[in-house]
């Protein structure tokens, strides 16, 4: 189970020591996801976004696959378990713009406000996770670690209820999210009644089995 953990404080790298960094971390690197270092000291490099929403998403499309329900041009529906997407930034880019990103890259139009960037790395057989404040560069993290997810991974998630805004969801929104809940429910009815549809057909079969005669 993941556990909260306090974020350590930020220390600043010298240019020396971020080339040397970047020259260790391409030298760990298996999967060709290397860092660049420019001339005026900016990198880019690739960071990996693990998907872990447990509300529905809206995107601006009209074919999209998965539980939803449909309002003008956009869909509402929920977005696979264990989606992780790679994402080219900078050393620059803050966590804000890298949440705007994932979201873009999905055609999502949900407003960024309502998602927050978690770390996560395993220390001391724990799994520790924190939420990143939005001024923070994933990429600088992601060197310092090195490039071993098991080190450190990122997940993409909504606040958490009692931080949710709800002032940023749109009517529109909110009633295709009524809608999937009602086709759910609707759903998860017929099942219950399906069940103990056969439930009675056995036991009347069985009661049947007792009271015939001879």
């Amino acid at each position: 189970k993941d556990v909260q953990k306090e974020r350590e404080p930020h220390v600043y790298l010298s240019k020396e020591e971020v080339k040397e960094k970047i020259q260790s971390y391409n030298s760990s690197v298996t999967d060709k996801l290397k860092m660049t270092l420019n001339a005026n000291g900016v990198y880019t490099g690739f960071i990996k976004v693990q998907m872990e929403l447990c509300r529905p998403i809206t995107v601006q499309s009209s074919q999209s696959q998965g539980r939803c329900a449909h309002s003008n041009n956009e869909t509402a529906f929920y977005l696979p378990d264990g989606c992780v997407n790679t994402l080219h930034i900078s050393s620059t880019n803050t966590v804000r713009e890298v949440i705007e990103a994932l979201l873009k890259k999905f055609f999502v139009a949900d407003n960024p406000a309502k998602f927050a960037l978690y770390k996560r790395c395993h220390k001391e057989d724990q799994v520790y996770t924190c939420k990143l404040s939005d001024r923070e560069h994933p990429l600088y993290l992601r060197l310092v670690a090195g490039p071993r997810t098991e080190m450190l991974s990122f997940v993409l998630r909504e606040h958490e209820t009692g931080e949710v805004m709800w002032e940023a969801f749109s009517i529109p929104e909110l009633q295709n999210f009524l809608r999937i809940l009602d086709k759910e429910e609707n759903e998860q009815l017929q099942i219950l009644k399906k069940r103990y549809a056969a439930y009675r057909d056995k036991l009347e079969e069985a009661l049947g089995g007792v009271w015939k005669p001879g």
